[in-house]
């Protein structure tokens, strides 16, 4: 049967496009700057405890088990409450649970400064308080990251995501990149003021970005579509007519998410790749001091650099993605570079020169692979299927946060060499890349470029 546009010249059908075009520009306006920057925020909430390991272990006579396992701490609170605080979000709406969780997290991450005093004034020991407080940390996060992804789907078909996760997640290297240098100048220049060492006073400064934004996003975004109130009736129908095309066929109930392989391949990919994404997070400070850097602020700078090579990288990767609709190459080929900069970073520790270019083409991969990755789920889930599936993929997929920092730290303790534990974490790497190269053809077609018929507008 032929629809009222396939009758339309081709001068009208053009116009449309453009119309569909302008749209999602508007859309991507509107709310990526504002997610992009909770992401930053988010991210330098996270892993700042890297940074404030340099100087927090001997201050607290803390040895690198305590701190790793602290680190930890943060993914089981993360893991356990991601799936309901996604179901509250897809609930409540994002606007008010976005801004809780930053809220919260904000005073908790700045809470971490004061782990002696809080220790003391519980009756217990400092390593106690600082698994709490990190375990706290970890609730109180759980539920953004997905949260947000879920957001993205409430708003753009799958054939549109990846441009539009690459510019989200692009906050990842640009918060790793900023954050090295500013916690690394917090640290020097703050020493000692008003009694705190400089790590605190990084706990505190960088906590402060979370608080703005949660005002932030109460003010500037909208819950869905039919709430945005900065989109007319014509742009509401187009964007909710091409998700409701998208989500044919999809997984709408809770018992099909935990019941489909599809969903658990992709939770075997996140768990192996963030094992390595996490561990190079967590210890890229330490590894370059490794090499004979000492002053907080030159290691700062230097682990800016895999960052800042990382965002280009991303970027191209994701355009090209977009472009060809052909995905899992563009995720499995970063996977494998990821693993190779390791094992290479490693391999030429004790060159400082050589151990950062090769952290750089590592950063590349294991960055390139993530906006590409999350772009799989919205092709199996919709609805409320999407916010725990989601959910509990990176809800699981997080734990590698606890053995991506362990096996760092274990190795160090066992061999005496932080170095050592980096051929663990690009073995994973590399089968994480295996994994992605087996993910079923179903949920990697190409969707072309159309807009709604007439008619499609007409019913939306």
């Amino acid at each position: 049967m032929q629809t009222i546009s396939e009758h339309l010249p081709a001068q009208a059908q053009a116009g449309e496009l453009d119309f569909e075009d302008r749209t999602y520009r508007k859309v991507i306006w509107r709310i990526l700057p504002v997610l992009l920057l909770c992401y930053m925020a988010a991210y330098l909430d996270r892993v700042n405890i890297g940074f404030a390991k340099l100087d927090m272990l001997n201050e607290l006579q803390f040895s690198n088990t305590v701190y790793a396992l602290g680190a930890s701490m943060f993914f089981w609170g993360y893991f356990l409450f991601e799936v309901p605080s996604n179901l509250l979000l897809h609930r409540f709406g994002a606007r008010f649970w976005i801004a809780r969780i930053m809220l919260s997290w904000a005073v908790i991450s700045m809470a971490v400064a004061y782990t002696v005093p809080l220790a003391v004034f519980f009756h217990i020991e400092s390593s106690t308080m600082f698994y709490v407080l990190r375990f706290l940390l970890g609730i109180c996060e759980a539920g953004f990251f997905p949260g947000v992804i879920l957001y993205l789907n409430y708003w753009f078909p799958t054939h549109r995501q990846s441009r539009v996760m690459s510019g989200f997640l692009l906050a990842l290297p640009v918060s790793l990149t900023l954050g090295g240098i500013l916690s690394g100048w917090l640290m020097n220049s703050m020493q000692g003021v008003h009694g705190l060492s400089g790590w605190q006073w990084m706990l505190l400064i960088e906590g402060i970005p979370s608080i703005i934004m949660a005002f932030v996003v109460i003010v500037c975004l909208a819950d869905n579509i039919d709430k945005a109130k900065w989109l007319s009736v014509a742009e509401k129908a187009l964007l909710k007519a091409n998700l409701q095309t998208d989500n044919q066929g999809k997984a709408t109930r809770l018992s099909e998410v935990f019941f489909n392989p599809r969903v658990w391949l992709l939770v075997l990919i996140l768990l192996t790749f963030n094992t390595g994404f996490y561990g190079l997070a967590f210890w890229m400070p330490s590894i370059i001091k490794s090499t004979g850097i000492t002053n907080s602020l030159h290691i700062g700078l230097l682990t800016a650099i895999p960052y800042s090579v990382a965002v280009v990288a991303m970027l191209l990767n994701a355009r090209h993605s977009n472009r060809t609709g052909e995905r899992r190459l563009h995720a499995a080929i970063p996977a494998f570079i990821g693993g190779v900069g390791l094992i290479l970073s490693a391999f030429f520790a004790d060159n400082l020169v050589l151990s950062v270019l090769f952290l750089s083409v590592s950063a590349s991969g294991i960055l390139s692979l993530m906006p590409i990755f999350w772009t799989l789920p919205g092709t199996v889930l919709s609805g409320v299927a999407a916010a725990a599936g989601i959910g509990m993929i990176n809800a699981i997929g997080n734990l590698s946060g606890f053995t991506g920092s362990m096996i760092t730290a274990v190795a160090e303790t066992l061999t005496g060499n932080i170095n050592n534990g980096t051929y663990v974490l690009a073995l994973c790497l590399l089968v994480s890349g295996g994994l992605i190269l087996a993910i079923p053809a179903s949920m990697l077609g190409r969707t072309p470029k159309t807009a709604p018929t007439a008619a499609q507008l007409e019913t939306a």
